[in-house]
């Protein structure tokens, strides 16, 4: 029994590397971490042992799959209301636009788009700049792209988006970068394909920094609306009446695909004038006091380009009246 398992030191040493040098490559390689790189690589020129030390210190985290698991569009309207529309956001919104009035306002003209939305967009998003994630935008992404199936296909190509980013177009080293339990980064809480789609360097220092510069973050919110439609000038989102006999209408999103006088005709009265051609759709949100009937416009459609959910494109709208009405009192009040 003992010869049996008698060793020489040449024999040992062998013995020892593959018991414990082996599975410490197979803990640091992620599943389909091999295929990423070389097509990272192949496509950038990128040096694939570097992309492996990124990806090898990248940790699997169940918080954010639980996170992903729970989003707040699960919520009804009247409690997704109450997390943004509170009177600190308000506040912090309307003192962020006095502070930076002129910049909002200069962008906003630029882009065709109302600075109010600007504003709300960074409001709802990171609380204006406070909050913009604790999660490492690698740990997120990996976790997402490589072991989160229902959203893996999205997720690995945001993963392999943000591989292939220029420096130019990151805050920071991309091992450095926070952001949310998805992999979003900065005030206005970018995904990697938007920031290689939409970001603006606006300060023209030849960086696009999501992080630290207020000119390329609100210049870059306003890009990201008007390269989607927005309509400046145009309304989001007004109140519609339904009466006893209303039209049943199935929604599937937020595109307009009925006119105003349409909907009007099946029952939806609006309850301000607006342009009986003006193309709208027809939301439903159940309110704190029953159901509430909105006709939403191009404008709000847009808003959902940013995220899907028409709760969070109505809270974007609701938080940016809120804003600007805040604005007004203040300026009429001054003068």
């Amino acid at each position: 029994m003992l010869r049996s398992v008698a060793m020489t030191g040449r024999t040992f040493f062998v013995f020892a590397a593959l018991c414990f040098a082996a599975p410490v490559a197979a803990w640091a390689d992620h599943p389909g971490q091999a295929k990423l790189v070389d097509e990272v690589a192949h496509d950038t020129g990128k040096d694939p042992a570097a992309l492996n030390a990124l990806l090898d210190e990248a940790q699997r985290q169940q918080t954010i799959i639980d996170a992903m698991n729970r989003p707040a569009e699960a919520k009804p309207w009247s409690d997704y209301r109450q997390i943004f529309m509170t009177q600190a956001r308000i506040d912090a919104g309307v003192a962020f636009y006095r502070d930076h009035q002129a910049l909002l306002e200069q962008i906003g003209a630029k882009y065709g788009v109302a600075p109010q939305y600007i504003v709300a967009i960074l409001g709802v998003e990171t609380f204006y700049g406070r909050n913009t994630g604790k999660y490492k935008v690698l740990d997120a992404l990996v976790t997402l792209g490589l072991y989160y199936p229902p959203r893996a296909t999205f997720f690995r190509s945001e993963l392999k988006t943000l591989l292939e980013l220029p420096d130019s177009q990151l805050a920071g080293p991309l091992d450095t970068l926070n952001g949310s339990y998805a992999g979003a980064q900065g005030w206005g809480q970018f995904m990697p394909s938007s920031i290689r789609d939409f970001a603006v360097d606006e300060d023209g220092d030849g960086r696009i920094d999501l992080q630290n510069s207020l000119p390329d973050i609100l210049g870059s919110v306003a890009n990201y609306f008007a390269k989607h439609g927005w309509v400046a000038g145009a309304p989001v989102a007004a109140r519609a009446q339904p009466d006893a006999a209303a039209k049943a209408l199935t929604v599937k999103d937020s595109t307009p695909q009925w006119t105003i006088e349409q909907l009007e005709a099946w029952g939806y009265a609006p309850l301000q004038h607006l342009d009986p051609g003006a193309m709208s759709s027809l939301q439903t949100f159940q309110g704190a006091n029953g159901p509430e009937y909105w006709y939403t416009f191009q404008n709000f459609y847009v808003i959902t380009r940013y995220n899907r959910s028409p709760m969070y494109a109505m809270a974007v709208h609701q938080l940016a009246q809120a804003i600007v009405d805040g604005v007004n009192d203040q300026e009429s009040a001054t003068r």
